[in-house]
């Protein structure tokens, strides 16, 4: 931990970037310290269970009420245009990684919205984005209303300026920004790529361990939030949200992440992939993939998540006479998975780095005829899978398609199971 973060998931953090900055035992008191304005952040009903209750007081040089009405934004750009509205085929789907942008692009016009479930008024369900930037965002930044947004960096690192203290991250770490808290992107190597999973549903949390026990998976105490910092800044900004899948944007007189201090349990974090605690057989068979998970949305149904964040980290591999790649599979579970180093384990190609590949539910799917004759044929010998890291976005509920991304998926994709032969029973 350094001296920009505080460490642990879910706590009650309490952070000024001025002495004398936070109030001491009242979240509201008529005069809070400099004059500055008092709000209180939420991300859960007031009224939902102690430990499910997610809110931060934040104190700040303006009130965040206090800007013109918002107009539709306008601008070209691929995020959040909607799923396409026409049958949808229930074909297995896969992408390249997507084209750099013919002109300067920042984060959010650098967004592009691959394929999304359910209403996001409904509170329920995940959205999936690929971003391409190669511009800092400079007096302008941007919130969610709709959903956290979970980044998954691929090339190049991200520095989320948010109102609640500064982000840092590379390929192979993870950051989410709550639902509402507004922030803006800078690009410290002049480009990134990476992906988004947006929470529509109930807030990410780490997943129960059962048998486990009490070690193991992601451990809360990796899970690094910013302490406070704040822009002095009376300069024009545009403020950009996300509303109802649609852009808006209002323009403020000074810069919107003005929080001096700030105290709560509904923060941005971030958590290096490489400290996950990978949980694996050591006698025989292939565990399900969700002794990978490391984030889970739970849905109003028990054992079915509205969203799980997985990844398939570099693992010893020692199971006895076992299939070691992941089977054929069909799931009631829909699967968008993307690749940020390396190869995976079940492709032999077609899937590179920065690409996304979709099974929507009850899809049948596995290794390629390679992949699955190299592991058939290996020799069950303990073997490090190293050099790799892959990710799962899956969900309960089956993934809509844009438009966009229906029209660049690759054309081949079921070739990848085309070699496969007869099994001979004699």
């Amino acid at each position: 931990m350094t001296q920009n973060y505080q460490s642990g998931f879910g706590n009650h953090f309490q952070t000024e970037a001025i002495p004398g900055a936070l109030p001491i035992g009242q979240n509201s008191p008529q005069r809070p310290p400099f004059g500055l304005y008092a709000e209180q952040l939420s991300g859960t009903a007031f009224t939902a269970p102690r430990h499910e209750n997610r809110r931060s007081w934040l104190y700040r040089l303006y009130p965040s009420a206090s800007h013109p009405p918002y107009v539709a934004y306008n601008a070209a750009q691929q995020f959040a245009p909607g799923t396409d509205k026409s049958p949808l085929p229930p074909n297995r789907l896969r992408w390249s990684p997507l084209a750099k942008p013919e002109t300067p692009t920042d984060l959010i016009d650098g967004m592009t919205t691959m394929m999304a479930n359910r209403d996001p008024a409904s509170l329920e369900g995940v959205a999936v984005h690929i971003y391409h930037a190669d511009t800092d965002m400079t007096a302008r930044a941007f919130f969610n209303a709709d959903g956290e947004m979970l980044f998954i960096p691929q090339q190049g690192r991200l520095t989320l300026m948010t109102e609640m203290g500064r982000i840092d991250l590379s390929p192979g770490e993870i950051g989410l920004v709550p639902r509402g808290v507004r922030f803006r992107a800078l690009l410290p190597d002049g480009i990134a790529y990476g992906y988004v999973a947006e929470n529509h549903g109930s807030l990410f949390r780490l997943p129960e361990l059962g048998p486990l026990g009490s070690n193991g998976l992601a451990s809360p105490r990796d899970f690094l939030t910013p302490v406070a910092a704040y822009e002095d800044d009376d300069t024009p900004h545009e403020l950009i949200q996300k509303f109802m899948g649609s852009l808006w944007s209002t323009t403020l007189d000074h810069s919107p992440l003005d929080v001096v201090a700030w105290h709560g349990n509904l923060a941005p974090w971030k958590y290096d992939l490489a400290r996950f605690n990978t949980i694996g057989t050591v006698s025989f068979d292939h565990p399900d993939p969700s002794i990978f998970t490391v984030l889970t949305s739970p849905s109003d149904t028990p054992g079915r998540a509205n969203a799980d964040f997985v990844i398939f980290p570099p693992r010893w591999m020692v199971a006895e006479n076992t299939f070691r790649p992941p089977w054929f599979h069909r799931n009631i579970m829909s699967e968008a998975m993307g690749l940020i180093t390396g190869a995976y384990d079940a492709k032999a190609e077609g899937f590179a780095p920065g690409g996304l590949s979709l099974h929507n539910m009850m899809n049948a799917h596995g290794p390629d005829a390679v992949s699955w004759r190299a592991a058939t044929d290996a020799d069950l010998k303990p073997h490090k899978i190293e050099g790799t890291m892959a990710f799962m976005v899956e969900s309960c509920w089956p993934f809509l398609p844009t438009a966009h991304a229906l029209a660049t998926a690759q054309p081949d994709y079921d070739a990848a199971w085309a070699a496969f032969t007869k099994a001979k029973i004699k």
